[in-house]
């Protein structure tokens, strides 16, 4: 059972939001230290941004962005502070594990791939808000801006928009970072978030690391580190870093690895 989501998704709008600040993080200063969390909806949007970069000076950047990655127009409020000084202390010319977690990678079903293909196969079809679920053989579509009846067409035996057609997108629901981690990394685990941090977050390198490992071994991989740790599965921190750093370079960016998540 595997629930998907689509990059216009209002969640998923969060997390592109989020992955593109990071990216502009990564654009003004090499290894930046960056949280974001974004809220947006209903035509507004709300960014909290934690760093080492004083953000207040790239306000008409982050502007750009929202602009770029919305379809509606916003008002914006951003709320730009330094990150705390023991935690920046603790990163201090050292690569450490920037906080505590706990990871689990899991290789991709059968279902969940399944799923994945019918979710790009319709968003390149019909590039707006939609979620999916595949339970088995049941299949469940919910895309805006369609029409029901041609989608009956190609998934004949599928349940589709069952409350009938629908708009979707900012003007009907809020988006928020982070809330659908199900759908980016399927019975993969983690304690924290994916999106909108720099790489020395273990929520960001470790899970990356751990999913990777899933797929290349085909077998479960569950880890824990804690804030500080220089060594993990054996390995020095900085290696995974560099390890989640050649994945995220090679999607294209972290705003590309928030529109579909791990499973892509």
């Amino acid at each position: 059972m595997f629930e998907k989501v689509n990059p216009s998704h209002p969640d998923k709008v969060a997390d592109r939001i989020a992955g593109a600040i990071v990216d502009l993080a990564y654009e003004i200063k090499d290894d930046p230290k960056v949280a974001v969390e974004v809220l947006i909806g209903h035509g507004s949007c709300y960014l909290i941004i934690e760093s080492d970069i004083n953000f207040n000076y790239f306000t008409k950047e982050i502007r750009a962005i929202i602009d770029r990655i919305t379809d509606i127009y916003c008002s914006v409020e951003i709320i730009c502070v330094q990150q705390d000084v023991h935690l920046a202390e603790n990163q201090d010319g050292l690569t450490r594990c920037g906080d505590n977690g706990i990871f689990k990678g899991v290789p991709i079903t059968d279902e969940e791939w399944r799923l994945n293909i019918i979710a790009h196969d319709l968003y390149k079809k019909i590039p707006h808000d939609g979620k999916y679920i595949l339970d088995n053989d049941k299949l469940i579509i919910c895309q805006s801006h369609t029409n029901s009846n041609e989608l009956k067409k190609l998934y004949p035996n599928a349940i589709i928009n069952p409350l009938g057609d629908w708009t979707g997108g900012l003007d009907v629901d809020t988006g928020a970072t982070n809330r659908k981690l199900g759908s980016d990394m399927g019975q993969s685990v983690t304690g924290g978030g994916l999106h909108g941090k720099d790489l020395s977050k273990a929520d960001v390198s470790v899970n990356i690391y751990a999913w990777l490992k899933a797929q290349e071994t085909g077998k479960v991989v569950e880890l824990s580190c804690a804030i500080g740790d220089t060594k993990i599965d054996g390995k020095p921190y900085f290696e995974i870093v560099d390890i989640a750093k050649n994945y995220i370079n090679k999607i294209g960016g972290f705003e590309k690895f928030a529109e579909w998540g791990l499973i892509r």
